[in-house]
């Protein structure tokens, strides 16, 4: 089986020196194992995600002297997959619709009267209160006929019962137990998009054959809810790399607000491939 890995930006702005860290470890990666390496651009997102940025991605990562294969793939072209992934979870009788709108969430767990310092939370935030798991079909239906939004999420601990215990491992901390328990009841589709990051990616990996997926450490946490997706929709589980993220003189971690720091602009101040690279590995 080949070596395979992948670099997936979305094209909600400009990469920065910290997507360059990662995209090079990917294709550095792939070469040492005499693998092959990818790129996918996940703009599942139709209002941030902009055109003028996907094609800047490409010509940022031509630039730096990156090599991928063709086709690249765009998540926005592949909705049909994620389609058929909710609609198997949907048979498992694992997705419920969710009406309620941030507002309302927050609301739900101040009438629960938790003190702010033990109000639930798991690596996205607080833990949703499944008010909407409570709903008869009927009051379902009738919200969704009245055209109210909602979001699809997945009854998690239903889940976890179906697969048992389940692990993943990765490079740098070694088998690791899976404990999607921690995210409560995730969101993995909206009305007005038809996937999230975590059901895209898991089925992108797959049909990518992707073998090693590298990362940033700041979605460590989300490999939980991954490996689960994968036990339900019986796909490959890939090895994982989670790097360390790059951060700033402060210890902030590069973000695409950071212009200053973007591939464009260091190109624009004169800073060549091969210096931006080294940027990029003396600040890993």
């Amino acid at each position: 089986m080949t070596f395979m890995t992948r670099f997936a930006p979305s094209p909600t702005g400009h990469l920065h020196l910290g997507h360059a860290y990662s995209a090079l470890f990917a294709e550095q990666y792939a070469h040492n194992q005499g693998g092959r390496f990818l790129l996918r651009i996940e703009d599942i997102d139709p209002e941030r995600c902009k055109k003028e940025y996907d094609t800047q991605i490409l010509e940022d990562l031509k630039w730096l002297g990156l090599n991928w294969e063709t086709p690249v793939r765009r998540q926005s072209e592949h909705m049909d997959a994620y389609r058929s992934a909710l609609a198997t979870l949907e048979n498992m009788d694992l997705l419920y619709p969710c009406f309620c709108s941030r507002k309302n969430i927050r609301n739900e767990i101040a009438a629960a009267g938790y003190a702010p310092h033990n109000i639930p939370h798991g690596p996205e935030g607080p833990l949703y209160p499944r008010t909407c798991r409570r709903l008869s079909q009927n009051e379902r239906q009738e919200r969704t006929a009245s055209g109210v939004p909602f979001a699809l999420r997945l009854k998690t601990d239903s889940a976890i019962n179906q697969t048992g215990p389940l692990t993943w491992y990765d490079h740098l901390t070694g088998e690791q137990q899976a404990t999607p328990e921690k995210f409560g009841d995730p969101v993995l589709a909206r009305k007005d998009i038809t996937t999230s990051y975590h059901l895209s990616v898991t089925v992108d990996d797959h049909i990518q054959a992707i073998s090693c997926v590298t990362r940033g450490q700041d979605l460590y946490s989300a490999t939980h809810i991954h490996r689960l997706l994968q036990s339900l929709l019986g796909l490959d589980t890939p090895a994982y790399h989670h790097h360390p993220l790059l951060v700033d003189e402060q210890g902030q971690r590069y973000a695409k607000r950071d212009n200053a720091l973007t591939l464009h602009s260091l190109r624009d101040q004169g800073h060549s491939a091969a210096a931006v690279r080294k940027m990029a590995f003396a600040n890993a």
